[in-house]
């Protein structure tokens, strides 16, 4: 049995078309660059004829100790912030306190002054329309 085809002929294909080529550049970027860290050796000894200036030790005894609060009944120890922590916390907390019982009746005086100042001007505007208003009615 023969398979049954259609015979279109041979066509003729169009050419390709000329694309021309476009020029990209390569990506670039600007690394970063950082400096090398230089760790000493922990076996660094001065070279022969340089003398060194010892600096004193400090005493493992002589640092202050942290303060700390006991708590008897459930046996903790609470540590308590330092003098230095304390006085600063203090300085800020009185500054604040100050500052803000000095400047309130200031900026309570300056808010009236402003409040009546704004309600002359709103009062002026509801008489100005209550005229125009009665002026239009009659």
């Amino acid at each position: 049995m023969e398979i049954p085809s259609i015979n279109l002929g041979r066509g003729k294909l169009p050419s390709a078309l000329d694309m021309p080529s476009i020029p990209l550049k390569q990506p670039s970027a600007d690394m970063p660059v950082f400096p090398p860290v230089v760790i000493p050796p922990s076996n660094l000894v001065a070279p022969a004829g340089v003398e060194l200036k010892e600096e004193p030790k400090e005493d493992t005894e002589s640092q202050t100790v942290q303060p700390s609060l006991r708590v008897p009944v459930i046996k903790i120890d609470l540590p308590l912030p330092t003098a230095e922590v304390v006085a600063t916390a203090t300085y800020a907390a009185v500054a604040a306190v100050a500052t803000t019982t000095l400047a309130t009746p200031f900026f309570n005086k300056i808010k009236k002054q402003v409040q009546k100042f704004l309600q002359k001007k709103v009062d002026k505007w509801k008489e100005n329309r209550k005229k125009k208003k009665d002026s239009s009615e009659s």
